[in-house]
């Protein structure tokens, strides 16, 4: 499904980071539709990233603690 094996263990919900774009912030997985990732961004808003391109980066169970606040 993914050219990117890690993207295959994500799961809507899970917290995120993109590699290449750290000014986005951390990011929470809407939906997953074939390759393409629904992310909502903090400071990016909601984007569709390419799975087979990027592999998102987990995020820490504690950074995502700061969203939820």
């Amino acid at each position: 499904m993914f050219d990117k094996p890690g993207n295959a263990l994500l799961s809507p919900g899970d917290f995120v980071r993109h590699p290449g774009r750290p000014d986005w912030g951390l990011g929470q997985v809407q939906s997953m539709i074939g390759h393409r990732i629904t992310v909502n961004f903090e400071n990016a808003g909601k984007l569709v990233i390419d799975g087979n391109v990027v592999e998102l980066e987990p995020a820490p169970s504690s950074s995502a603690d700061r969203l939820r606040r």
